[in-house]
């Protein structure tokens, strides 16, 4: 999603500086301006952050907050840019996967003290993990989903297969007969769209307790391929290739491109994040009955890696204290509902968790919110070196694995040997 060219990257920061990010600092009456990019998007999410920056403005008119639209597709490239130009907004919104080379690159503030008290223990500190980078946190984690299972609700019921609940979720064999039971006829049980296989595999292999990544005494990381990190890979490659229930055309696919043959009945489920729901409600046919159940468990049950949207201070502001403290209200548990229901996700916060609208039947929030406990700091987190290992190593084995061209050894002498060697460069 963040993949664009550098000369685009670059383009698209040098017109946001002159747009948006040149009439931030203080005024000659002593009154402050903030900046704040949004990566909003989503219409209803766009309209939850724009209404709570009026409310702010409104409320505080010695502190204003400028809102400046950014972008998914070229955050990363456009905010390191624009640190390196010195012209970075106050308030930075972005994922806590992509806070690691900022965070150590000295771009984002420490807001260990920055942040109130409220704050700090309304949001778990298995969430404050993902974005705790050596001793510092560099971000506020506030919106997450987990990846989840939407059913054709009508395919499951007509094959009579047990309806799998967060108090009891499909282990991942019964996850594999099932999906054998609704396969035939040229339909598919499942369909995996893993055009970028990394995170989700990783993220799934927390629950059958396979972590890859390993750091030792010294701090330095290794890559192991023990044999709990082979459970959800083996389970997606033996469905495509020994089972012949799961779809391998859409592994190449993101989401969004499975839905089609999802409505169409083509695919009893497919994995996708929960926020998913969204398109499902606007584009599928009248009539279709879908439902969310949650992913398949293993020896640590639901545990499943997330890296959840964040909200940071750059170093440069000179704001930093006014910055906290428009984060902080953005973030009350009442306002982070608000933008939980824009973006149709889960908010971190344990207040916000108890809002009654999380916890309806419609849409299937309650089985999402259910989910929230389990989520854990995704394993690649906070190792350097990552984003080589993935782009180089990971991302072509995973797919040669579940396309059925390698086999289990080789896919961990890529994983393990070629990938100790990408991630030792970066711990010399």
């Amino acid at each position: 999603m963040r993949r664009v060219s550098r000369l685009a990257a670059v383009a698209a920061a040098v017109a946001l500086l002159l747009t948006g990010c040149s009439s931030g600092g203080t005024a000659d009456d002593g009154r402050i301006t903030l900046e704040f990019q949004s990566l909003a998007w989503q219409k209803e999410s766009v309209d939850a952050n724009k209404q709570l920056v009026e409310e702010w403005n409104a409320a505080h008119p010695d502190i204003q907050v400028k809102y400046v639209q950014g972008s998914w597709d070229s955050v990363h490239d456009q905010l390191l840019t624009s640190f390196e130009g010195g012209e970075a907004p106050d308030v930075i919104h972005d994922a806590s996967d992509d806070l690691a080379d900022f965070a150590y690159g000295g771009y984002l503030a420490d807001l260990r003290d920055l942040l109130p008290a409220r704050l700090k223990s309304d949001i778990p500190q298995h969430s404050w993990e993902t974005a705790t980078f050596g001793d510092g946190v560099y971000g506020v984690p506030f919106l997450q989903e987990p990846r989840v299972l939407i059913a054709n609700a009508k395919i499951l019921e007509a094959a009579g297969v047990r309806i799998p609940t967060p108090e009891r979720p499909w282990s991942w064999e019964e996850f594999r007969a099932v999906t054998k039971k609704l396969s035939g006829d040229k339909k598919f049980g499942v369909a995996w769209p893993l055009k970028e296989p990394v995170s989700a595999t990783l993220n799934l292999s927390l629950s059958a307790g396979g972590r890859m990544f390993h750091r030792g005494a010294d701090g330095k990381v290794t890559v192991r391929f023990d044999a709990a990190d082979q459970v959800a890979p083996r389970t997606v490659h033996d469905q495509v290739n020994t089972d012949g229930s799961a779809s391998g055309a859409t592994l190449g696919m993101g989401g969004s491109d499975t839905l089609p043959g999802f409505f169409a009945g083509k695919y009893a489920m497919v994995p996708l994040g929960f926020s998913y729901r969204q398109q499902i409600v606007q584009q599928a046919p009248k009539g279709f009955d879908w439902q969310v159940l949650p992913a398949p468990a293993g020896r640590d049950g639901l545990a499943q890696g997330v890296s959840p949207q964040t909200l940071s201070v750059a170093e440069d502001s000179p704001h930093k204290k006014e910055a906290a403290q428009f984060i902080d209200f953005l973030l009350r548990p009442r306002n982070m509902v608000r933008l939980a229901l824009g973006d149709w996700m889960l908010p971190t916060g344990t207040e916000a968790l108890k809002d009654p609208t999380l916890h309806t039947e419609k849409n299937d929030w309650a089985t999402g919110t259910a989910l929230a406990g389990d989520l854990r700091s995704a394993p690649a987190q906070s190792v350097r070196g990552y984003a080589e290992w993935k782009d180089k190593v990971a991302t072509p084995a995973l797919q040669e694995y579940y396309s059925g061209s390698i086999g289990l050894g080789e896919l961990r002498k890529r994983l393990v040997k070629d990938g100790n060697l990408v991630l030792a460069r970066y711990q010399r």
